[in-house]
């Protein structure tokens, strides 16, 4: 038996389960892809080998501890370069261990407790990271450009004894340093919180006496486990807020504080606020915090209560750091319902301060501008927007009723006006019968319904009114005015991804598709249980930049999440007939009318719209989505050049020019 001291660097993609179980065939490819393009090249040119791959692993041997760091430094840049923007939200982060130790040679492969240290110090790098032992550092410490966090000794699995680890920090300020792995994490911004937390215990005896913290049993979240990696500002979650009113209808009492603080904390710039949809999916379940963490990648989870009876309402709420299962602040409120607005704006200013952040002045003033004068105008519109949040036809119509009831209360609540423009302008995207319906109205743009609103909104503008006017200038065809105004939008609320996701509109119809898909990405990092029609302007985006083969990913994705969300078959079936794939594109425009023969499913093809206008310059991504329409339409024995003619017939530019 063959024993000799080596260098093992093993990588391990972060989440490999989760994302393969979203898509298996995407997930595999991309990670061949990483091993081919960017782990081989660099395992060459450090003169390292290869000695297998397992699952969604990789065991590597160098013959210098330096060339195995430098490998995995020159990996995990170029990966943080790739997967930067767009990519962000299919990106495989791998975390890499380096080991120098004593391996057992046995033909070409290898074994022994080096290369199980060096598994284990992978379970101890951050997504996208990289940990060295105690015996790699020693080497290692002054020869590369890049700082170290010492992590102490480690207990780990199956070995005898603590192992010394370190974790490698590529940040350039860090270079030639080596600090302590608590400074590291925490940041500068963190350091006066446990002292301000204290603070606010010991103000606030009640609510310490309510929650008890020291006897809490949170279990921590791990940064090795998290979906996404944390944010570089302080990242929060809001849980639905629990009920404990003995009657079911306040649930939307409930639910309306939720999201009034959901509301109010993502306009707060120097925060990372996850959205309202995302978060609403725990609702009534018995999650831990430690898990809501991991999942939505953030540190901190706000969690409470509401119990409300008659004029009174009794409000509990806590905000827990996630990675150490620690309090950071926690309140309590008894006391009128017509007080509750004011109890809202204190919660709210004691969270920004418990997590050291600045709350300006445009920042405090839009937040009452969005606000209503009432209790009960703002449980009408808390009744209509968690309905039109759910985004889907039947919901949107209902949710008109009460956001009419709304403004009936609060004549001058700009935030309701909005609301009623935006379920009026999902109309375009196919909902109209439903409204109709729905209403008792029949809607069509002659009566200017959505304008109509619109122009009140407009008069109490807040962020929402933005977002409104956005899609209605882009309807238009007023690219260069739609992008001001969800950049309006976007720098009143930072944290709304519907803003973003305007925004990805207004460039992708300007023909700038490259940051249309940035917005996007943080589109659906800011909501990462996101709704169909964000797959919609993924897709979209990635057909005007001609990636062809990735926006069919994205469709397929998005419909596979939301067999419901039909709307994205026809340029799904679009994207396939362009690439060749006509059988499986014609199949998708029968899921879209399944009661059409051939003749209707031409005639549909033919009739199909998109509610958005492009550019004039860039008018011809629009000729091209509906050419492939028609082409998935078509019969297949049809031949290369009767498809040509019967393109001919009508022509998609005159009919663009024409709505």
């Amino acid at each position: 038996m063959e024993r000799r001291l080596a260098a093992v660097l093993i990588a391990d993609v972060a989440g490999y389960s989760r994302l393969s179980q979203a898509d298996e065939e995407g997930t595999r490819t991309r990670f061949q892809t990483d091993l081919h393009e960017i782990f081989g090249p660099k395992i060459a040119e450090h003169r390292g080998r290869l000695v297998k791959t397992m699952g969604d692993g990789l065991l590597i041997e160098f013959r210098s501890v330096v060339d195995a760091l430098r490998c995995a430094i020159e990996v995990q840049r170029i990966k943080t370069e790739r997967d930067a923007g767009p990519w962000a939200d299919r990106r495989l982060a791998f975390r890499i261990g380096i080991n120098l130790g004593d391996v057992i040679v046995e033909g070409d492969d290898i074994h022994g407790d080096g290369v199980n240290i060096a598994d284990r110090l992978q379970g101890l790098a951050e997504p996208g990271g990289i940990a060295i032992s105690g015996t790699v550092y020693d080497q290692v410490q002054s020869k590369l450009l890049v700082g170290y966090a010492d992590l102490g000794e480690r207990q780990v699995k199956n070995i005898v004894g603590p192992v010394r680890a370190y974790r490698v920090l590529l940040d350039p300020v860090a270079a030639g340093k080596t600090m302590d792995a608590m400074e590291k994490s925490h940041g500068s911004w963190h350091r006066p919180v446990l002292a301000a937390a204290v603070l606010l215990v010991l103000a606030g005896a009640s609510a310490a006496a309510w929650l008890r913290p020291w006897e809490s049993k949170i279990e921590a979240a791990s940064p090795e486990r998290m979906t996404f990696p944390l944010p570089d500002k302080p990242s929060i979650a809001v849980l639905p807020f629990a009920n404990m009113s003995s009657e079911a209808e306040q649930e939307n009492f409930a639910d309306g504080m939720t999201d009034d603080l959901i509301t109010d904390l993502s306009k707060v710039s120097g925060l990372f606020v996850i959205a309202r949809n995302s978060t609403f999916v725990y609702k009534g379940k018995p999650v831990k915090i430690g898990q809501v963490a991991e999942e939505l990648g953030v540190r901190y989870v706000l969690e409470g209560s509401v119990r409300r009876a008659g004029d009174k309402v009794r409000m509990n709420a806590q905000l827990i750091d996630a990675l150490t299962g620690g309090h950071v602040w926690a309140d309590r409120f008894d006391g009128k319902v017509t007080d509750i607005f004011a109890v809202q704006d204190e919660f709210l200013r004691k969270i920004v301060e418990a997590l050291q952040v600045t709350l300006t002045r445009p920042e405090k003033e839009e937040i009452a501008r969005a606000k209503a004068s009432t209790v009960a105008a703002k449980e009408a519109f808390d009744e209509g927007w968690s309905l039109y949040l759910r985004f889907n036809a039947k919901d949107n119509a209902r949710a008109v009723g009460p956001l009419k009831r709304a403004i009936e209360l609060d004549p001058a609540y700009g935030r309701a006006y909005a609301a009623l423009a935006m379920t009026y302008f999902r109309a375009f995207f196919g909902w109209q019968q439903e409204l109709d319906s729905g209403t008792g109205e029949v809607y069509g743009l002659d009566q200017g319904l959505f304008q109509d609103y619109l122009k009140v909104a407009k008069k109490h503008p807040t962020a929402l009114a933005h977002t409104a006017e956005a899609n209605h200038q882009m309807f238009l065809g007023r690219i260069e005015e739609a992008r001001i105004e969800a950049g309006r939008a976007i720098a009143l609320d930072p944290n709304d991804p519907e803003a973003h996701i305007t925004m990805a509109w207004s460039l992708t119809l300007a023909g700038q598709s490259t940051e249309a898909l940035n917005f996007v990405a943080t589109a659906k990092r800011l909501n990462p249980i996101y709704p169909s029609h964000y797959a919609l302007a993924h897709g979209i985006a990635l057909f005007t930049a001609d990636d062809l083969k990735q926006a069919a990913e994205v469709f397929s994705e998005g419909f596979r999440q939301n067999p419901e969300a039909v709307d994205l078959l026809p340029p799904l079936a679009s994207v396939l007939a362009h690439l060749g794939r006509r059988t499986e594109a014609r199949q998708l425009l029968f899921k879209w009318r399944p009661q059409a023969d051939q003749k209707a499913l031409e005639r549909f093809a033919r009739a199909y719209k998109f509610p958005f206008r492009w550019a004039r310059e860039h008018a011809r991504v629009w000729q091209r989505l509906i050419e492939g329409v028609r082409v998935a339409a078509l019969p297949l024995d049809i031949t290369v050049s009767s498809l040509m003619a019967e393109l001919k017939q009508v022509d998609p530019f005159r009919r663009l020019i024409a709505i």
